[in-house]
């Protein structure tokens, strides 16, 4: 096994960081404290209605994705990614990082996403040493997203053999471009009153064409200022990642 005195150094650095408290988490704790009563999702008092005990509330699903990082042979510290295949149900055909949803026997969230990383790309848990977690992040679909950044000790080890059913081809690309605005361009949408920037990098890899957006490249931005220490060279707005209480089946972000 053959571990760079960089990826050591990262490894090191990463493991001091401690994401923030999840504001779900603060706003759950919170309603509970107040008795039942339904607080504004903007921050002021604008309902408080009085609700049951065993009122149906939207607790969001959760899932893992997996960071995995590794020196390239230029030096370069890259990220696994996969594209999805075209007949799954959801996001089928665009670009993702490893992982899932989580499963009631998986211990944590670096579980979950070590394991659909081996479901999917064949990606042995064995070769990954987890170093932190991200704050979660949301989804389109409303799930919570725990992003799991882990190091590949040993990238010949790795030999992808992507599963059909879930993805078309596995590749890997530069961290450092979730940096950089010469392939980055960005829309602005809303979501509960809050604006936010939907990023897009347009990215090509032995003769293939990937665009990595949304979710994923919101991800990778933050794992690169963490990793790196510096802001991006564009504008950063993610939104304030907060659930309603009540949400139809079909709800989408936008």
């Amino acid at each position: 096994m053959d571990t760079s005195q960089r990826l050591l150094a990262l490894t090191q650095q990463l493991r001091l960081y401690k994401p923030p408290p999840s504001v779900n988490d603060y706003e759950e704790q919170r309603i509970e404290e107040t008795s039942g009563d339904v607080m504004s999702r903007v921050g002021i008092q604008e309902s408080r209605t009085p609700i049951s005990k065993d009122i149906d509330r939207f607790r969001p699903k959760r899932a893992s994705v997996l960071i995995c990082l590794f020196e390239g042979d230029a030096g370069d510290l890259r990220v696994i990614l996969t594209k999805r295949s075209s007949t799954l149900s959801t996001h089928s055909g665009e670009v993702a990082l490893p992982g899932g949803k989580s499963e009631p026997q998986d211990k944590d969230d670096a579980e979950t996403a070590t394991r659909e990383a081996k479901e999917e790309i064949g990606l042995d848990p064995s070769l990954v040493n987890i170093v932190t977690v991200l704050e979660p992040f949301l989804s389109k679909h409303l799930l919570r997203v725990v992003p799991v950044i882990g190091i590949l000790t040993d990238k010949n080890g790795f030999h992808p053999s992507p599963n059909p059913s879930e993805v078309e081809t596995v590749f890997d690309a530069p961290l450092e471009m979730f940096l950089k605005a010469e392939n980055e361009k960005s829309e602005e949408r809303e979501w509960m009153g809050d604006k936010y920037l939907v990023h897009f990098f347009d990215y090509e890899m032995d003769d293939k064409k990937y665009m990595i957006w949304g979710l994923t490249a919101s991800i990778l931005i933050k794992a690169a200022m963490l990793v790196f220490q510096r802001a991006p060279a564009f504008p950063e707005q993610t939104p304030k990642f907060k659930y309603p209480r009540v949400v139809a089946k079909d709800t989408i972000m936008p």
